[in-house]
C-alpha cells in the first residue's frame, strides 16, 4: 500500500511541477503586463499592421520538427479603430489559404478579432511592444476540422519588423507552433 501511495505522490508531484513550469515559466507564463513598461516603441495595430505586409514563417508539429513553411502577402486597411486585414498564404506544399480578419481596437488597447475560420470572437490586447491575441481556430475539413485553442504573441522589433509566435492546443496539449516575421512590403 505504501508503494502505491509513493507512486501516486510522485506522479502528482511531477504533474504539478509540469503545470507550474508551463503556467509560470513557459509560453503561457507570459502576461501583457510583463511588457507594459518595456523599452522601445509601443505596438499600435493601426500603424504596424497597416498597408502591404510580407510574412515568412514555419510551422512546427507536436514533436518540434518543422512540418510546413510558408510565405504570406497581407494587406491591412484601417478606418479609425476598425481594420480589415486580408491574408494570402502559400505553403511549401503548394496549398494556398486566404483569410480576412476584421479587427476592432478599443481605446484601452483591447482587440476584438473575427475571421471565417475563427470560432466566435478572438480577444487581444496591445501592451508595450507586444500584442497578444487568443482565439479558437477551426482547421479545414481536409485537415480534420478540429478546433484548436490558439494564442498569438506578436513582438515589435526595433526596426519595425514583427516577430509572431503562436501555439495551437487541443485539450491543453500543444499540437503545433508557428514562428513568423511580418514586415512592410517594399514598394517600387
Amino acid at each position: 500500500m505504501e508503494t502505491v501511495f509513493l507512486i501516486f505522490l510522485g506522479a502528482s508531484l511531477m504533474l504539478s511541477l509540469g503545470y507550474l513550469k508551463n503556467r509560470y515559466l513557459g509560453f503561457y507564463g507570459q502576461s501583457p503586463s510583463d511588457y507594459a513598461d518595456a523599452r522601445g516603441e509601443a505596438f499600435d495595430l493601426r500603424t504596424h499592421l497597416n498597408g502591404p505586409i510580407v510574412c515568412e514563417g514555419v510551422i512546427y508539429g507536436p514533436t518540434g520538427r518543422v512540418t510546413s513553411r510558408f510565405v504570406g502577402d497581407f494587406d491591412a486597411v484601417w478606418t479609425g479603430n476598425k481594420g480589415v486585414m486580408t491574408e494570402r498564404f502559400v505553403y511549401d506544399s503548394g496549398d494556398e489559404v486566404l483569410r480576412e480578419w476584421n479587427l476592432t481596437l478599443g481605446n484601452d488597447g483591447h482587440i476584438r478579432a473575427t475571421a471565417s475560420d475563427v470560432v466566435g470572437e478572438g480577444q487581444g490586447i496591445q501592451s508595450g511592444p507586444t500584442v497578444r491575441l487568443k482565439y479558437k481556430y477551426k482547421l479545414p475539413e481536409n485537415q480534420g476540422g478540429h478546433v484548436l485553442d490558439t494564442t498569438d504573441w506578436m513582438y515589435l522589433a526595433p526596426n519595425g519588423t514583427i516577430v509572431n509566435r503562436s501555439q495551437f492546443r487541443k485539450y491543453g496539449i500543444k499540437v503545433a507552433e508557428l514562428v513568423a516575421t511580418m514586415r512592410r512590403k517594399e514598394t517600387a
